[in-house]
């Protein structure tokens, strides 16, 4: 990606607001575009429209277009909602994410939503209708609604999740299924590992955060890049990019490092590859108690192909800065060291995706001299970075390999030696 390409741009449309279950009490509305512009980001959505007190807010940007904007910050409608019923005799629990072309059908969708229940306790309701009746419900409502099962892997949550979801896009949308263009990877899950299935041949696979708070390792941290229409950013171009899978690429969290990638037990503090939940016919050895099984052993589970024959799209498999700033280091995420080394990169090169993907590593090297954090930048950009996987809610943690932690260990005894690691009270600046 060419950050200087003016016909590309960087999307996250699936993100939620402070009134959101878990989610950070600061997100706000110039929060989220202070940090989407260090991010890299060039378009937002807007997180959970229907709620009576987000939409106060929302209200109060200016809409051109069916585009709301925040200044000269874009953002499309976009909600999600959390469908619980039965189906097939067995417990469906399904996450989708909504987009709307603009306000009006956005207040239609927020009506049709009430009648089915409560709207001001979640910024994700819940309600109890099946998948089928919500596409059938939008496509009523408006052709240029688009529905994406989110996070499709997950075992609570995603349409092809190990606990309550389906086996295939048929089984869960029925003959509704022709109106279901995209899937949402998550960060369990890539474009590599979805291409395994067969039913998703003629669909599209985005990638988007669903952050829960607006610091730079959550927004973005999975997003999807689009060509840029002539006329600028529009709602139908981005649709029409997702419905005919022609946007150019996708930006994916390692697989590993998801809360769901590996099989296992949080509160046993165990967790296996599926190779080793088969040995323990899935059973935890800690507790004897079914394990909660990852995307990994269920990617295995419904594999019907050569993904390596459908994998045609290009895509890009990242950390976030923090996390390799973090490893670099050996300080915690949200450190004020941290933050300082992120800060000094960002006021030098302009974004986090700039640095990611595009910063050349002489640059990087005369920036930060001859720490190891450029090599980590680099292997990170080639998808080279090891990952300890996650499980059962649980994030997967990055790992430096021998020759970097050995550099790193023969670099701090030399600091050491000769007095370098001094306690300066950095504080946090730019962007904290």
């Amino acid at each position: 990606m060419d950050e200087n390409n003016k016909k590309e741009i960087i999307a996250d449309l699936h993100l939620h607001s402070r009134f959101a279950r878990a989610t950070s009490k600061q997100i706000n509305i110039p929060n989220l575009v202070k940090w989407a512009k260090v991010k890299g980001l060039h378009v937002l959505g807007t997180g959970d429209f229907q709620h009576p007190e987000w939409i106060k807010e929302l209200n109060e940007l200016q809409e051109r277009e069916g585009i709301l904007y925040y200044e000269d910050f874009p953002f499309i409608w976009q909600t999600e909602v959390s469908l619980m019923y039965s189906q097939d005799g067995r417990g469906r629990r399904i996450h989708h994410v909504i987009l709307a072309p603009n306000k009006e059908v956005a207040e239609q969708i927020t009506k049709f939503l009430a009648s089915k229940g409560r709207l001001d306790y979640d910024g994700r309701p819940i309600f109890g209708f099946s998948s089928v009746e919500l596409v059938d419900e939008m496509y009523k409502i408006s052709e240029d609604i688009e529905v994406i099962p989110a996070h499709c892997m997950t075992p609570w949550f995603g349409v092809f999740g190990s606990k309550s979801g389906f086996d295939s896009l048929k089984e869960c949308f029925q003959e509704k299924t022709d109106k279901i263009h995209a899937v949402e990877s998550g960060m369990s899950a890539d474009p590599k590992m979805l291409r395994n299935f067969s039913f998703l041949n003629n669909k599209s696979v985005v990638s988007f955060s669903d952050l829960h708070s607006f610091w730079p390792w959550r927004i973005g941290r999975e997003s999807t890049i689009f060509s840029l229409d002539n006329g600028g950013i529009s709602y139908k171009g981005i649709l029409r990019q997702i419905r005919e899978n022609t946007f150019k690429s996708t930006v994916e969290t390692e697989p590993a490092y998801g809360r769901y990638h590996f099989d296992g037990h949080r509160n046993c503090n165990f967790s296996c590859s599926p190779e080793k939940t088969r040995e323990l016919n899935g059973i935890c050895p800690k507790c004897g108690k079914q394990l909660t099984v990852g995307v990994e052993y269920r990617v295995e589970e419904l594999s019907s192909q050569d993904p390596t024959e459908f994998n045609k799209k290009p895509y890009y498999r990242l950390l976030p800065l923090h996390e390799l700033i973090s490893l670099a280091l050996g300080k915690g995420l949200n450190s004020k060291t941290v933050w300082k080394v992120y800060n000094d990169l960002i006021e030098k090169f302009g974004n986090e995706f700039s640095i990611l993907l595009n910063v050349e590593k002489v640059e990087l090297i005369k920036f930060l001299k001859k720490e190891i954090l450029p090599e980590l930048i680099i292997r990170n950009r080639e998808g080279k970075i090891k990952v300890k996987p996650g499980y059962d809610g649980v994030y997967g943690r990055a790992l430096l390999d021998k020759d970097l932690k050995a550099r790193k260990d023969s670099e701090s005894e030399f600091k050491d030696k000769f007095g370098y690691r001094k306690n300066k009270g950095v504080q946090q600046t730019l962007f904290s």
